[in-house]
Parts: C-alpha cells; structure tokens; sequence
C-alpha cells in the first residue's frame, strides 16, 4: 500500500501518490472504472481533478457514488474572476455529482494580470472563500506549471492563506539553478504555515518531438522501468512531498509500484546518467516553452 501523509493542516492522511484525474479525461466509462478500481488496490485516497481535464469529472462521478467517503477530492477552476470561479465550482459539483469538493485549487495561477484579477476586489479568491464559508468547499489552494510559479506561489501565499500548492518537481527542472532557489523558498514557507506541497511531472522525460503525434499526454513519459522508479523515488525521497501521477493512465501501476516497492533515494548522479542515457530534456525553459 502506498504511504501516507498528513495533507498539510487539511486533517487529512492522503497517499502520497495522488491520483491525476486528467488520465481518465478522454475515456469510456468502462475503461475509466477499471483505471479507478486501481486506487483501491494500492491504497490511494486522494484524487485531483479539473474542471478543464476534458470528461474527467464525470468518469469520476459515478465511482463517487459508492466511494465518496474513501476519498480526498479536488478539483481546479481556470476563472479568475468571482463570478467565472463560482459558476464553475458549481459546474463542476453538478459534473462530480456531489454536494461540496475538499479542496479547490485556482489553475495555473501565474500570468501577473491573472494573478492581479484573482486576488483583487470580486476576484476568484474572494469568491472562493466565501463557498468555504458556505460549506461548499472545505480548502482552496493554488496550481501552476512553469519555472516562474514557485515564485509566484510565493507571492499567492503573501496575499491569502492557501492550503496547498502544486508545481514541477523532477530532477532535470531542479537543476536550474534559480528554479530550486525558489521551490527552496516556498517548502521553508509552506513548512513554516503547513501548507500542503503536490507534485506535477514527476516522471516527464521530454516533450514530444516535432512532427510526433502526442499520445495521451501533452509530454513525453519515461518508458523504462528503472528510471521511472527511481524518478518517484526522488520524489518521495524528500518528507512533505506529495507525487500526482500521470495524465497517461498506462503509467498509474507502475508508478504506484514504484512508490509501495521502496529502496533507496537516488543520488543525484545516478539521476544525471538517467537524463543522458534516455536523453530527458526540461519541459520548460522559462521563454518560449514556459506554457503547455
């Protein structure tokens, strides 16, 4: 069975491989159902989903409606502005078939007006909050991609006391030297406030390269057994860490099995020879591949 781990102050113990609900965005129930029933055997109790992982809400919804309680549930709206975030967390509680979510997350907050509009006056955070109060969500927190949003996830828990973050972690994105000084930034900080850390890319190893036609995830995965093992292990290696799994479905068991087998936390250069001998590349670059 997989770890688990206080989810920062939510109260709750989650596995510390959170299911990626984008897996089951393209899928047939039937499909979707077996994917779900995969939980279960390892033991995972928290699922992520969005509003924008295309049919991912309702595939999760009928699983929902005999496990709901096994499980820890979020769900991320894209709208900055109160009005956009209300309507859409309401959207997708209709979708999920339930009565609130446990955590909100606002997606891919890190475009500085975006930002601005969320946390300004009648923005998504305010609104958020207030379904909190309401009793329609229990946490919000905040997600994002790219080598500026840690920074920025820094700066969001400045403004208001979000319960948990979301970010890229892997070996090759925490060799860029600026990159790690602000993740270092934001664990002392989500440390020091107990605020709950995800983890997003965890066994990415590049994107698909031109004139490749993308198959079920926008980047490209790692396909050997042993340097996906030892990419979860990196990341489950350090305490506080949470692993959200891939939005390519045929990689959820070997990641769970990778994460229930244990061993050692890789050294750094046993993760370096992995970037050289299958030939990882960063996902982001900080210009003209900072978005997916």
């Amino acid at each position: 069975m997989v770890d688990r781990a206080a989810f920062g102050r939510t109260g709750h113990d989650s596995s510390r491989v959170i299911f990626a609900a984008a897996a089951l965005g393209s899928m047939r129930q039937d499909r979707a159902d077996q994917v779900l029933a995969t939980l279960l055997e390892f033991g995972v109790n928290h699922i992520d989903t969005a509003a924008s992982y295309g049919d991912s809400e309702l595939r999760v919804a009928p699983w929902l409606g005999t496990h709901r309680d096994q499980f820890f549930l979020a769900t991320k709206t894209g709208e900055r502005t109160g009005d956009g975030a209300r309507a859409g967390l309401e959207a997708s509680l209709t979708r999920l078939g339930v009565d609130s979510v446990d955590l909100i997350q606002l997606h891919n907050l890190v475009e500085p007006g975006e930002w601005e509009t969320a946390h300004g006056p009648g923005g998504a955070v305010e609104a958020l909050a207030r379904a909190r109060d309401e009793g329609l969500v229990k946490f919000i927190g905040v997600t994002g991609h790219g080598l500026r949003i840690a920074g920025m996830h820094v700066r969001s828990l400045q403004r208001f006391d979000f319960s948990s973050v979301l970010l890229p972690y892997n070996f090759t994105v925490m060799s860029d030297d600026g990159y790690r000084a602000d993740v270092e930034e934001l664990l002392q900080l989500c440390q020091e406030r107990d605020v709950a850390v995800q983890t997003i890319k965890s066994v990415a190893r590049r994107r698909w390269p031109e004139g490749t036609e993308p198959e079920y995830s926008w980047y490209e995965p790692l396909a050997d057994r042993d340097a996906l093992g030892r990419a979860v292990r990196y990341i489950l290696g350090r305490p506080g860490l949470f692993l959200n799994s891939s939005s390519d479905a045929r990689l959820l068991r070997p990641i769970l099995e990778a994460a229930t087998a244990g061993g050692p936390v890789p050294a750094d250069e046993e993760m370096a020879a992995d970037v050289d001998r299958h030939g990882i590349e960063p996902l982001f670059d900080g210009g003209a591949l900072e978005r997916i």
